[in-house]
């Protein structure tokens, strides 16, 4: 973890929820492990500026791995959902982004809770309206976890996994009942902070299917305007019934909020240079290097920036499917993992930009290095049996250094001998069959352009091993559909990871997740000592516990080999119009244009020298 959120959270004072007199806890939000930053009657959060007007538009690039969508509705399976859906929904709970596990009071003005969290009870605003002057009730609480455990999409149906039922105890008081075999030190915080439905609007509507016809929600924004291939602009609703809420203040400043779509990224990135849209983060390290030259960041119309990123950086990489009958063979995954030189893609494609991603959760202090000690090692001890012995003796896995030469003959030898290990020989053309005749062959699918620069060296490294190797590219509603289907050899994703670790780690890395379509266990990870390490972390009971656990799952996860990692680089590149007004203190833990605002007197002068319409 980085000084400054470190800093960030040294300095403040921390506030203990108080017990009742029957030992059931009555608070104003809730935190992992115990100590909230902001008393019960704070203003406002102190990254925002609460003095923030309302007004403008905030418009960004439709994310570059989805160039379209078909849907609205962001909670089942089907279709391609629009970017930006869930700033129609309001939360019973919403996080705080100076603290790493800290939630406060929206929808809700109170928690009760017992020691042990096994139950919570929320008490909501009455004031509270969905977009359509409704009434948000107790009903609709109970509604929406129903409805998510049985009709949405498996990535969301697992955070439920261990909630029982939802009892309406009044109009506006609901209580939510857990597992009791259940790890509950985050559920109240996954429940409370899930978007709130409409049970009214769903009575004659069908949750379950795929519509472009805007949903009514939760929050201060409803869907403006949608246009698949173009854009989707969401705008404020007039007389909003949170603005003034200590959580909401300075947050969401914009009259409207617009996601625009491109087929590629050329003309993604020269609407930027005319004012298309008006704010991008930058993950292409050449048009970083070399593109940002343009007129209007020479005037200083453009604003480029660099903001460090003090959250996990990412667990980005070639994602191997363990479910395919060539990778359930460590040695061939071992093999394949060799093949991509990071080095040579730095110094030849990424202009040194970027640093080797070795673990799930880079630049964190939950990050294993080096041999296991101290309470990882105690944490490890228990499932020495089950684990291979290297974990042990070895040093945190960590990929192969190669040359700066696309081919590093030295990889290709190690790679070589571990395929042949495996059983997988090379013919008389060239290319690896086992015993049965069987040809190895990995295909990587992917529908990013952007990407085949990077894949074809690594394919033709593959080749030059004997393997079948081949990079397809495919169309977003494809690409989707094979990703939920399980139905690749190789997928490249990057999965930002958590500042706690907990429930979400069962989609990612959990049996339950391997073979439910949908979920985002690329791999196909289907181990039981995953599986308790992940039941374990979800229970730690203070943060260094947390640490010292996710360090060794971190550490046996590497160990499987279920990925090539890629690169990372901690921060975000930023590239924006000079229209904007922003708080003097960014959140430790956020990107932090949510918390931007409209300039006007900004944007009339550009106006003014002819920089925007």
């Amino acid at each position: 973890m980085r000084i400054l959120a470190s800093a960030a959270l040294a300095v403040a004072s921390l506030v203990t929820p108080a017990l009742a007199d029957d030992d059931i806890i009555t608070s104003h939000g809730i935190s992992a492990f115990g100590e909230l930053k902001y008393p019960a009657d704070f203003p406002h959060f102190d990254y925002v500026n609460p003095d923030a007007p309302i007004g403008g538009t905030m418009s960004f690039r439709g994310t570059a791995a989805s160039r379209t969508f078909d849907s609205l509705n962001f909670f089942i399976l089907q279709g391609e959902p629009a970017q930006g859906l869930l700033r129609l929904y309001d939360r019973l709970l919403v996080r705080a982004w100076d603290e790493p596990d800290s939630y406060y009071g929206q929808v809700a003005e109170t928690i009760e809770y017992p020691a042990d969290r096994s139950w919570v009870i929320f008490n909501m605003r009455p004031e509270a309206r969905f977009t359509d002057g409704a009434p948000i009730t107790a009903e609709d609480i109970k509604y929406t976890i129903e409805t998510i455990k049985a009709d949405a999409s498996p990535r969301f149906q697992i955070l439920f996994d261990d909630v029982v039922d939802a009892e309406v105890l009044g109009p506006h008081r609901v209580k939510v009942n857990f597992n009791p075999e259940a790890q509950t030190r985050d559920l109240i915080a996954e429940v409370g902070n899930f978007p709130i439905l409409p049970k009214h609007y769903y009575e004659t509507v069908d949750f379950t299917r795929s519509t472009l016809e805007p949903p009514v929600g939760s929050g201060p924004y409803v869907v403006a305007d949608a246009d698949p291939g173009r854009s989707v602009t969401y705008c404020r609703i007039e007389d909003y019934w949170g603005a003034d809420l200590p959580v909401n203040l300075g947050t969401e400043n914009f009259e409207c909020f617009r996601y625009e779509y491109f087929a590629e990224n050329t003309a993604a990135f020269e609407a930027l240079k005319s004012g298309g849209y008006l704010f991008h983060e930058e993950f292409t390290s050449a048009i970083w290097a070399t593109g940002y030259d343009f007129p209007a960041l020479d005037r200083g119309w453009v604003i480029q920036e660099v903001l460090d990123d003090n959250r996990p950086s990412g667990a980005q990489g070639f994602w191997f499917n363990l479910r395919r009958p060539q990778f359930q063979d460590i040695r061939v995954r071992q093999a394949v993992g060799k093949l991509f030189n990071f080095e040579w893609s730095n110094e030849t494609l990424f202009y040194g930009l970027y640093g080797r991603t070795d673990s799930f959760w880079e630049n964190s202090d939950m990050q294993a290095a080096g041999l296991p000690e101290g309470a990882e090692l105690a944490f490890l001890e228990e499932y020495r049996d089950q684990l291979d012995p290297a974990i042990f003796t070895d040093g945190a896995f960590v990929p192969n250094i190669s040359s700066n030469r696309v081919l590093d003959r030295t990889a290709l030898r190690e790679a070589s001998a571990l395929l042949d290990e495996a059983g997988w020989m090379v013919g008389d053309d060239g290319l690896r069959r086992n015993a049965e005749g069987a040809l190895l062959r990995v295909e990587i699918v992917d529908d990013s352009p952007a990407f085949e620069r990077i894949a074809n060296p690594f394919v033709e490294n593959m080749r030059r091993a004997g393997i079948d190797a081949e990079w397809i590219r495919i169309d977003s509603a494809q690409m989707q559909q094979r990703q939920e289907e399980f139905d690749y050899d190789i997928a490249i994703a990057r999965f930002v990871l958590g500042l706690s670790p907990s429930a979400e780690l069962r989609t990612l890395f959990g049996s339950s997740a391997a073979d439910r379509p949908g979920s985002f266990n690329l791999s196909g990870v289907a181990d039981p000592v995953v599986d308790d390490m992940i039941t374990r972390i979800i229970s730690a009971d203070s943060r260094e516990v947390l640490t010292a656990r996710v360090k060794a799952l971190d550490r046996v996860l590497r160990a499987k080999h279920i990925w090539a990692p890629q690169w990372t680089k901690g921060a975000h590149w930023l590239a924006y119009w000079d229209v904007f007004g922003r708080p003097d203190t960014k959140p430790p833990f956020a990107r932090g244009e949510d918390y931007w605002w409209w300039d006007e007197e900004k944007y009339q002068a550009l106006r003014a020298e002819g920089a925007l319409r």
